[in-house]
């Protein structure tokens, strides 16, 4: 028995994979170093993200919008819940976002370098917005009369006095990257994969949005300019074509050439020619015997 093997496709040598995933570790390191420094930038305009912040509640009425403080009273029924938030706050955003950038890269590499691409276009709008547009959050907003359920329920990534925070910029709630960030993640996956459950990928967002909203750190005007902001972006990056699963398209049927003085065969749905008339040779006949049995 003969053994047949199938040549697969080509494989990039262990190191050039190796430099390739070492440059784009650096990369996107580089990438979130930038955005994290930029956004220290605007840490000492307390007074204007104060104002801004006033600014942005009385256009959330004026839009009619839900009080924040009614999702944060669901929250508030339960210190289980109220923790439960505040961790997911602190601790799902981030991960979340690397594992997602991970699988891409090893099982999606076209959707990788999409998904890259349109993070980077959204955090850069966000930082200039950060800069532009310092905004204190709805825990420090007196009229908003919300509790700060990082600080008095805990886990919390901020500290107390946000002048004196010097690992985080308390005053860049608009736009929401928590948001942002979640949603490009379930428009990512729900582009990568083909499952039919696909589409609960957009829990992500939507329980990222409650929680952001119900912890009192951003308003919802910051969800929605993130999802502006995510939008242009998508629109600016073309999204990778993904070859759809199916039978095979049919090829064409070779034209067949034409015999030496005769005519090419008409295409499909063209009439047929009349069939041309076959002579047929007359049989030999024998010749007759005669008396000794000379012909």
């Amino acid at each position: 028995m003969t053994s047949h093997t199938t040549p697969g496709r080509p494989t990039a040598p262990a190191g050039a994979a190796r430099r390739r995933l070492i440059r784009e570790l650096l990369l996107v390191a580089g990438l979130f170093a930038v955005y994290k420094a930029g956004r220290m930038l605007s840490t000492g305009r307390t007074e204007e993200a104060h104002h801004n912040a006033v600014r942005v509640w009385d256009a959330e009425r004026a839009l009619h919008l839900p009080g924040e403080g009614a999702v944060q009273r669901l929250l508030l029924h339960s210190d289980t819940a109220v923790h439960a938030a505040n961790t997911y706050y602190a601790a799902v955003h981030f991960p979340a976002t690397v594992l997602f950038l991970v699988w891409l890269y090893l099982r999606r590499p076209g959707h990788y370098l999409w998904t890259r691409r349109v993070l980077a276009v959204l955090t850069g709008a966000a930082l200039a917005l950060h800069l532009s547009f310092p905004l204190a959050p709805p825990r420090m907003l007196e009229a908003a009369h919300l509790v700060d359920t990082g600080q008095v329920y805990g886990p919390t990534v901020y500290r107390a006095a946000p002048d004196a925070d010097t690992m985080a910029n308390q005053f860049a709630a608009m736009p929401s990257l928590h948001f942002g960030w979640a949603l490009m993640l379930a428009l990512g996956m729900i582009a990568a994969t083909r499952s039919r459950w696909r589409a609960l990928w957009l829990l992500h967002p939507l329980a990222t949005l409650l929680v952001v909203v119900g912890t009192a750190n951003h308003y919802w005007i910051d969800a929605i300019v993130a999802t502006l902001l995510l939008g242009a972006a998508l629109l600016l990056i073309p999204r990778p074509v993904a070859a759809a699963p199916g039978p095979l398209p049919r090829l064409p049927r070779p034209r067949r050439t034409a015999p030496p003085g005769g005519t090419a065969p008409a295409g499909p749905g063209a009439p047929e020619a009349p069939a041309r008339p076959v002579s047929v040779p007359e049989p030999v006949r024998p010749l007759p015997v005669t008396a000794g049995g000379e012909r």
